[in-house]
Order: C-alpha cells, then sequence, then structure tokens
C-alpha cells in the first residue's frame, strides 16, 4: 500500500511538471483525458484532474492547431507505467492497441527459434531409428516382421504416388479440326499398303512422349501411312490406349490395330504439317522415363503389399486354429480328470 501511494504522488509530480510532459515525453493521447497506467495487478488507472492540467492541456490543443514542432505524427502510441515490483517503483512505456473504448496494453511475443541439431545428435538419433527398425525385423513374432514390412510398403506407395502426380501434364484444349470419312475401299488399300510398308515408328518403354509425334510427322513428309510397333504391351488394351493418344496428338485416322501390337496410322487426305511437331502437353524423353520406372515401382509394391496382407492373413488364421486346438486339449484334460476324481 505504502508502494501504491508512493507511486501515484510520483504519477502526479510527472503530470504537473511541464518540462516531463513536453517533447519526447508526451503520454498517450486518448479521447479528452490522458491517463497512466500504473502496473499493479489488475492495471489502475490514475485520472489526473487539476487547474494547472487543464491549462496545459488547452496550451496542448492550441499547439496541435497548426503544423509547428509538436505534430500529431511525432506522438508515439505508448504508455507510461509504474511498477511496483519488490517495493521498487520504475517507469516503464509500452505499446497499446485500442480495441474499441479499451486500451489494452501489448507486449511482443518471443518467437522462440529451434535449436540446430548438432551432426553428433543426428548421428545418434538416426541411429535410434536403425535399431528400432532392426528389432521389429529381426522380431521372433512373425506378426511384428510382417506389420512392419507392410507399414514400409504403404509408405513407399504413398511418396511413389506423389512423385507420379508430378508427372502427369494437363491435355490442352482439342482443336476442332474435321476427321475425314473413308470408305471401305480406301481403309483396305491403306491397311495392305501400311502392312507392306518397311517405314515404322517404335513405341517402347517410355510410352508415348514427344518424340515419337515427332517421327510420326517426319514419316508422313514422304508416306501416306505408318506403322507403329509396341514392343512391351503387356497390359490388356494397352495398345488401344496409345492409339487413342497418337490419334490425338497427331491428328491423325487409326487405319488398323493388329493382334501382335502394331498400330497402322494415316496422315489424312488435307494433311498440313504442324510448326511445332511434337506437342506442348508431352513428355520429354527423359522425364517419359522417370516417368516408366515409378511406374514399374508402384506396380511392384502394390503386388508386395497385396502378398504381405495374404500373409498377415493366413497368419492370424493360424494363431486362432492353434488357439482352438490348445483349448480344446485344455478341456479334455479337465473332463479326464473330474472322471478319475469321480472313479
Amino acid at each position: 500500500m505504502l508502494a501504491l501511494g508512493y507511486a501515484k504522488g510520483i504519477a502526479h509530480r510527472f503530470i504537473r511538471n511541464p518540462k516531463w510532459t513536453s517533447g519526447l515525453f508526451l503520454l498517450h493521447y486518448q479521447s479528452c483525458n490522458y491517463s497512466i497506467y500504473v502496473k499493479s495487478k489488475p492495471f489502475l488507472q490514475v485520472p489526473c484532474k487539476s487547474a494547472s492540467f487543464d491549462l496545459l492541456q488547452a496550451q496542448r490543443r492550441n499547439l496541435f492547431a497548426y503544423d509547428g514542432l509538436f505534430s500529431r505524427r511525432y506522438l508515439s502510441n505508448s504508455t507510461v507505467e509504474l511498477r511496483t515490483d519488490d517495493n521498487v517503483v520504475r517507469f516503464a512505456f509500452n505499446n497499446v492497441t485500442s480495441s474499441g473504448n479499451n486500451v489494452v496494453p501489448t507486449r511482443k511475443e518471443k518467437k522462440w527459434k529451434r535449436a540446430k541439431m548438432s551432426r553428433k545428435a543426428k548421428v545418434n538419433e538416426l541411429r535410434f531409428y536403425r535399431l528400432k527398425a532392426k528389432k521389429k525385423m529381426n522380431s521372433p513374432n512373425p506378426e511384428v516382421r510382417i506389420r512392419y514390412k507392410l507399414e514400409k510398403a504403404k509408405r513407399k506407395e504413398e511418396w511413389l504416388i506423389e512423385k507420379l502426380r508430378k508427372y502427369d501434364v494437363p491435355k490442352s484444349p482439342a482443336e476442332p479440326y474435321d476427321p475425314e470419312s473413308l470408305t471401305e475401299e480406301e481403309q483396305h488399300y491403306l491397311k495392305r499398303t501400311g502392312e507392306k510398308r518397311k517405314n515404322y515408328v517404335l513405341v517402347g518403354r517410355r510410352g508415348v512422349f514427344g518424340g515419337v509425334v515427332l517421327n510420326l510427322h517426319l514419316h508422313w513428309k514422304k508416306h501416306e501411312t505408318v506403322k507403329v510397333i509396341c514392343k512391351p504391351c503387356n497390359k490388356p488394351g494397352q495398345v488401344h490406349e496409345y492409339a487413342e493418344e497418337l490419334a490425338r496428338l497427331s491428328k491423325g485416322i487409326v487405319i488398323d490395330v493388329k493382334p501382335n501390337n502394331t498400330i497402322v496410322l494415316y496422315r489424312g487426305k488435307n494433311y498440313v504439317r504442324p510448326e511445332v511437331m511434337s506437342p506442348v502437353d508431352t513428355l520429354s524423353k527423359d522425364k517419359a522415363l522417370e516417368k516408366y520406372r515409378y511406374e514399374q515401382s508402384l506396380e511392384h509394391t502394390s503386388e508386395f503389399i497385396e502378398k504381405l496382407e495374404k500373409e498377415l492373413e493366413e497368419y492370424q488364421k493360424y494363431v486362432t486354429r492353434h488357439k482352438k486346438k490348445k483349448d480344446e486339449e485344455a478341456e479334455k484334460k479337465k473332463e479326464a480328470d473330474s472322471k478319475s476324481k469321480v472313479v
């Protein structure tokens, strides 16, 4: 209480003295009154009403009427606090934010930065995770081993799916063009000529990319038809997918799709070679190869996951059967013991 009274007295003197209230030591101006926040629990507002204070306030209003030395832009958005911690009076400036009619003092929060790990700490952390994984791999319980492999494979599958999303090229809007109608005789003629001719384009493991379409246009410079040979077409319906994709990208006409994974493409009667022969919405040679590798890896991981899930189901069935046998044997023993006791 003594410290609080002493603080109030200092506040009154601080305001009455014109030296302290001028220049850089201006208090925060809010509505018509000047106030000092005394830091106690809670903050106390010490109103100062005196003749000298009213006179000083009137003088200050006159000063702010014109752009002089004391312009409004030199006022700081801060308040003066009187702290009475451990019976010691201290002055402190504090920024404020106005929320409605109330003025709440704010302080800048400290941003805690995460301490950088040393190289030794990182090595120890990695070693810990490796030992943990090794324990699971060498566990005597087969269920623990299978579950660990399954979790690892699923994580890899998610990672591969995210990687493959980068190679999904958005298809550009199809340009309007008139598909030419061919008679049966023309189709038969083009089919025979396409089979006899030796010019061909190979579609390998990379699939359909910009280079394949470019080769088609280069062949169509001298020949009407071209054969497209798809070598690793192991999936059912993959040849037809390639045929549709090539027809869309090259604006050609599919004449025939043979069972030996060959496609005969016709350039069209009113063929005009485009300026950009490899379309924009296709992958490059290197990226197409990367995509193929990720697809292969995803296919193998999905097969491995299915295999592990089957193993886990079989093991769980085996455990349930083994438990049933044990329970039956225990019941038989109990019955035999009860009969022997009765006899």
